[in-house]
């Protein structure tokens, strides 16, 4: 592996969550160098923010292949985990989105959950400005430990959701929005804000941090 990178190959052991490649900044070569240690231990990786041109030429450079979402902009290098756990002994997590614009910050938080084994429902376009197709799959999202919700603009989804359901809310923030709603600020604010109990909150556009998070509440008993 190159003296520039110092992967951490034991932080699942420690933490539960192993490390994950963020390809956003990196060269070709550090990504070539992390997938060609990862071959070497016949190990897995979920790769996050990689670009379809990063992807194409980075394909060219590893022998194994890896499964890649261009919505999401993931690739999963390898077998994902699979969790022996029943989901119905240890729950699931259902992710609701706000818009077909939110989808690609929704679809990293489903990609992440495949890779970690969880089982997981995703329901998309259901946003406020609709109410009733949330209200229309309001009973579906009740069978969920927890909800992970995704919303750029004013970002109503989070409270509206926490309203209904019982189990834990993660909001997502995305970065969808225009005026005042620009670059995130104006959900993450309705997320930190919010008067609904049971949310959660993760940075701006972390689909990953919300999988993540959902994960470690799911696996270490906390609920289901």
């Amino acid at each position: 592996m190159s003296d520039e990178v110092k992967f951490d190959w034991h932080r699942q052991d420690r933490t539960g969550i192993p490390e994950v490649v963020f390809a956003e900044g990196k060269t070709v070569g550090q990504i070539v160098s992390i997938l060609d240690g990862a071959a070497e231990r016949n190990r897995s990786l979920l790769i996050t923010r990689l670009s379809p041109e990063l992807c194409h030429v980075v394909r060219q450079q590893v022998e194994a292949g890896f499964d890649y979402d261009e919505m999401s902009r993931t690739a999963i290098f390898g077998a994902p985990e699979r969790s022996s756990a029943d989901p119905a002994q240890i729950g699931s997590v259902g992710i609701v989105c706000a818009g077909s614009s939110d989808l690609a910050v929704a679809r990293e938080a489903q990609r992440s959950l495949d890779y970690f084994g969880v089982h997981n429902a995703l329901h998309a376009d259901v946003g406020v400005a609709g109410l009733w197709r949330l209200l229309d799959i309001a009973d579906d999202l009740k069978q969920h430990s927890v909800l992970i919700a995704v919303a750029g603009m004013e970002g109503a989804l989070f409270s509206v959701v926490a309203g209904l359901v019982p189990g834990l809310v993660i909001a997502v923030p995305t970065s969808v929005g225009y005026g005042v709603a620009t670059g995130g600020q104006a959900a993450l604010t309705s997320a930190l804000a919010s008067c609904a109990p049971g949310i959660v909150c993760v940075n701006i556009d972390n689909g990953f941090g919300a999988a993540a998070a959902a994960r470690k509440v799911l696996l270490n008993g906390a609920i289901g």
